[in-house]
Parts: structure tokens; C-alpha cells; sequence
């Protein structure tokens, strides 16, 4: 386990029940209100003092920050055995993390908070683009590389950088989902539909850079 994988942890985890309860009136606020997210509405969505919210989140940028984590927590990843992990656990841990992944970008929650994200970004009206980036696709990328690192090592995929390989991982299962998802249109995502879309993402990452790939160059 990485150690922002552990950070991470430890950060859901201090999290009480009230705390969290507050992170998901901030993401129904987000959207129904996008732009008009502030302490105070959150505040009365709530039902809590801004003092509050103020002790646990400092401001607006740190209430923003642990609502990002929180929704990124949403997508676990099934941890492998980093000495030597089997095929099996690896296709398991890969085909979890992008159903997970597809289950969250695709809820109204994500598609409003990256709405908003995108008419901020170059702005200078707050930090919400890179709270995003760092705590979202970064953070998710930090997740799986000791996943695709164990599987390198074992035998089982063939890459040279972590980073290109997330990313390609990362391509196979958005496809255009997300640009569709902000753009209004609605790509049948269906509990159905994101099973097989995880599954067909994972094979075609294998096939890509499994090590049936490297033999075959042999």
C-alpha cells in the first residue's frame, strides 16, 4: 500500500458519521446550486454552525477538499499481493477499481462537482480545478500503480512507466463517458452496463500489456 493510499485512509477514517453526513449535503448542494456553494448554505443544508464547519474544514477550499475525498473514496481498489500476485487477483482488482470508477463519475454528485471544477479552472476564483485534479484523477492514479507495479513484478504486465499505463487503463474505461456525462447526455450507464464496460476495459488492458503480449513478441 502506497502511502497516499494510507493518507488517504486515515483521512475517511477520521471522518465521524456527522462529518460525513455534511460532505454529502455539500455534494447534493453542488448539484442543485453549483457556483452557489458557500459555508452558509452548507451550514443550513446541514443543520450545523459555520463555526462548525470552520473547525473541521478550515474554509471553503478545505470543505471543497474533503468533499472531493470523499467522493474519490468511493473507488476502492482491491488490494493484490505485492510480492506475487496471481492473474486472477490482478483481473479481480482491475475490473473492481474501474467499476467503481465508472459507478462514481457517472453520479449526479461527480458530474456537478466537475462541472463547476471546469468553469473555475484559469479563473482565479478559487482552487476548486487542481482540489480536483490532486484529490481525484491524481489521487486515483496514486491508488492503482502499486496494483499495476505488483503485476509488473510478478510477470503479468509489461510496461515500462506506471504513469503510461495508468493512463492507458484510465482511457480504455472512460472512453467518452465523461465528456458525454458534462455535456448532458446520458451514455446508458446502467449497473449492467458499467459491469460489462469494467470487464471489457480489463481485457483490453491485458491484452494490451499482459504478458501474453510479451511472448507473443517473442
Amino acid at each position: 500500500m502506497s502511502a497516499v493510499q494510507v493518507y488517504e485512509q486515515e483521512e475517511v477514517q477520521k471522518l465521524t458519521e456527522r462529518q460525513k453526513d455534511i460532505l454529502d449535503a455539500a455534494l447534493r448542494l453542488l448539484v442543485e446550486d453549483g457556483d452557489n456553494l458557500t459555508m452558509a448554505a452548507v451550514a443550513r443544508r446541514a443543520k450545523c454552525s459555520k463555526e462548525s464547519l470552520y473547525k473541521w474544514f478550515g474554509d471553503r477550499d478545505g470543505l471543497l477538499t474533503a468533499t472531493v475525498r470523499w467522493q474519490a473514496s468511493k473507488v476502492r481498489v482491491v488490494p493484490v499481493d505485492q510480492g506475487r500476485p496471481d492473474l486472477m487477483s490482478l483481473t479481480e482488482s482491475l475490473e473492481s477499481y474501474a467499476r467503481d470508477w465508472l459507478k462514481v463519475i457517472s453520479s449526479d454528485t461527480s458530474v456537478a462537482l466537475n462541472r463547476v471544477a471546469i468553469s473555475h479552472a484559469g479563473s482565479g476564483r478559487d482552487k476548486l480545478g487542481e482540489i480536483v485534479l490532486q484529490n481525484g484523477r491524481f489521487a486515483l492514479a496514486a491508488r492503482l500503480k502499486p496494483v499495476l507495479d505488483a503485476g509488473k513484478r510478478a510477470g503479468l504486465l509489461v510496461f515500462e512507466d506506471a504513469e503510461t499505463a495508468f493512463r492507458t487503463f484510465f482511457g480504455l474505461v472512460a472512453r467518452d463517458v465523461q465528456i458525454r456525462l458534462l455535456l448532458g447526455d446520458w451514455p446508458g450507464m446502467t449497473e449492467a452496463a458499467i459491469e460489462e464496460d469494467a470487464a471489457r476495459a480489463t481485457r483490453q488492458f491485458l491484452a494490451l500489456h499482459g504478458a501474453g503480449k510479451a511472448q507473443r513478441a517473442e
